[in-house]
């Protein structure tokens, strides 16, 4: 039996009224037609619009359960995201999905560095309900994430839903990008 996992992908952009195609869409548009990799695409620019994205996925996407994988492409400094010039944690962010991301994989591109004390993660897994939170130890300007071993990540939870052997087949396959990234998985 195929395993179908989506992906939902919430990218923070300077302005939402003046969104052009970014490269992240440019990319999940390709893993759809390339690889029949699923995901849903939103953008914001503020908190607010973040967790209105967020909730609409909630109550008004009835495939949220699909959503295996909550995709957020932000910049940012170690542990937080970056919004319209303000910095929110990443104990504001649990908070703010609260309850909300029960059994998904709360996935953070390289824009911004994960770097979690053992008392960070526990925290966020608790509050939020995520399964797991993944991202890079290291934010190396010159190599996105998005462009290169996200693709794989998502493309081997495809084809095997067990996180730990997917993050294992990473570091098989692609090592050297991912100690270069510090890919880094919590759960």
């Amino acid at each position: 039996m195929e395993i179908e996992n989506f992906i939902f992908c919430l990218e923070a952009i300077p302005d939402v009224d003046h969104q052009n195609t970014t490269e992240v869409m440019e990319i999940l548009e390709d893993m759809a037609l390339n690889q029949n990799i699923t995901s849903i695409y939103q953008a914001c620019d503020t908190i607010e619009g973040l967790e209105e994205s967020l909730t609409n996925l909630l109550y008004d996407d009835h495939n949220f359960k699909d959503y295996e994988i909550i995709y957020l492409v932000m910049p940012g400094e170690a542990n937080t995201i970056l919004l319209h010039d303000y910095y929110y944690s990443i104990e504001e962010i649990a908070e703010l999905f609260e309850g909300k991301m029960k059994g998904k994989i709360i996935h953070f591109a390289n824009q911004k560095i994960l770097d979690l004390t053992d008392e960070e993660s526990q925290y966020f897994l608790d509050v939020t309900g995520a399964r797991a939170i993944s991202g890079y130890g290291n934010n190396h300007s010159e190599i996105s994430s998005t462009t290169t071993i996200d693709r794989v990540f998502f493309s081997l939870y495809q084809e095997n839903d067990d996180f730990k052997e997917v993050v294992e087949l990473m570091f098989q396959k692609h090592y050297n990008l991912c100690k270069l990234l510090d890919f880094r998985l919590y759960y």
